[in-house]
């Protein structure tokens, strides 16, 4: 038995003494192309978000990618089989919560069908109505609105027309406090950044999603957002009139469900917290739920072009590998709340934030071009594009 001679140590009583245990890497690359990719860095500061000074880096990526593949303009546009998932979806539901009509909402048959058919069908039908919030169900935007108040039905809180406003400031202004209503803000800092305080997010993380875009910023309401409360409470009414409270219970609850500790709710915490002490503000997910869920998980992909549909996205990808496959990603969805709640390294305060840059003057386009409107002026060459940049470089 050999004995160490800690004589040789200057007084340490540990050959460990110092050293600190690091969590392991959470997130792959698809193609690296130096051993550095792979490389965790040093965790953030759990005490205050990422403050950057850098541009959002999808504009950029984007104006790239059409350098290097103008062809990418074909993938744009509407997807016309998106009403029939949505009206499919939605007939699902309904049927479903006929069904259930004379089962007590607490037995164990209830709460599985409410977990893992209505979490799974609402969730979709929020991830229907990001899709239709970038124009992309249909031309029309009246149409697009209608679709979305129409998949609105199910989850039994009017959010559809509320949501695209957010939405649509979350991609042109993404990470500028008091704009991006996706950030936490620090109270939820203060409150929940440990193991119980990230356990109580990720169960009612549909409720803070709901409930903090009023704090940070309100909207003015319009007629479109009265005929959606208006259009949903009739629906609810109707359904509680006609069937009873427990159809309308199960809609609720495979709401709550969508939103909370469900396998497709991991995408929320995957798409922008900063993992492996990276500042990378975006991350992908290529697995098959995205099956489920409007090809989400291609969220770099998406941010880039919000005008390409979810049919495409993986077109897009293939199309321009050199762009996303030295990219970090996630390789699984339901692992991703697990070590969100487990890893110290991660948690509330591990997103990049940017002090809001004057004015919302780029505002004016986006309720009418459903998030598109740079690539449209990128295709088109237009004058607005030059101003547009002009006004950025003012703004730095």
């Amino acid at each position: 038995m050999s004995i160490i001679d800690f004589s040789l140590f200057g007084g340490a009583e540990s050959l460990t003494e110092g050293k600190t245990t690091r969590s392991p890497r959470r997130t792959d690359i698809l193609d690296p192309v130096h051993a550095a990719d792979f490389q965790t860095r040093a965790p953030q500061d759990p005490s205050e978000f990422l403050w950057l000074m850098t541009e959002e880096p999808h504009r950029s990526r984007r104006t790239a990618i059409m350098k290097a593949h103008p062809e990418v303009i074909k993938l744009m546009g509407h997807e016309p089989f998106t009403k029939y998932v949505v009206l499919g979806v939605v007939t699902l539901q309904l049927t479903m919560a006929v069904l259930l009509r004379h089962t007590r909402p607490l037995s164990l048959p209830f709460l599985l069908v409410g977990y893992v058919i209505g979490g799974t069908a609402n969730h979709n039908l929020f991830l229907a109505i990001h899709e239709i919030t970038h124009n992309l169900a249909f031309k029309s935007i009246k149409a697009n609105k209608i679709l979305a108040i129409i998949a609105n039905l199910p989850i039994g809180v009017p959010y559809a027309v509320t949501f695209k406003g957010y939405h649509l400031d979350h991609h042109k202004h993404m990470g500028e406090d008091g704009i991006d209503t996706d950030l936490p803000t620090r109270l939820e800092l203060l409150c929940l950044n440990n193991v119980l305080g990230k356990v109580f997010f990720c169960t009612f993380q549909v409720l803070f999603y709901a409930l903090r875009p009023g704090f940070v910023r309100s909207q003015k309401p319009t007629g479109w957002h009265f005929l959606n409360i208006f259009i949903q409470l009739a629906f609810n009414y109707v359904v509680y009139l006609t069937l009873g409270p427990r159809p309308l219970i199960y809609l609720i609850l495979s709401s709550f469900f969508a939103g909370s500790l469900h396998p497709l709710a991991g995408h929320f915490i995957a798409e922008h917290y900063l993992w492996d002490g990276l500042e990378q503000e975006t991350y992908s997910y290529y697995g098959v739920l995205n099956f489920f869920a409007y090809n989400v998980g291609y969220h770099n992909e998406h941010h880039d072009f919000p005008s390409i549909p979810w049919s495409r996205l993986p077109a897009l990808h293939r199309l321009a590998p050199e762009f996303y496959t030295r990219l970090s990603y996630h390789p699984s969805w339901p692992m991703i709340t697990v070590n969100f709640i487990r890893d110290k390294e991660v948690g509330i305060f591990a997103r990049a934030k940017r002090v809001a840059k004057g004015t919302m003057a780029k505002k004016v386009n986006v309720s009418l071009d459903g998030g598109c409107a740079d690539e449209q002026q990128e295709r088109m060459g237009s004058s607005g594009d030059d101003s547009d940049k002009e006004g950025t470089r003012r703004r730095r």
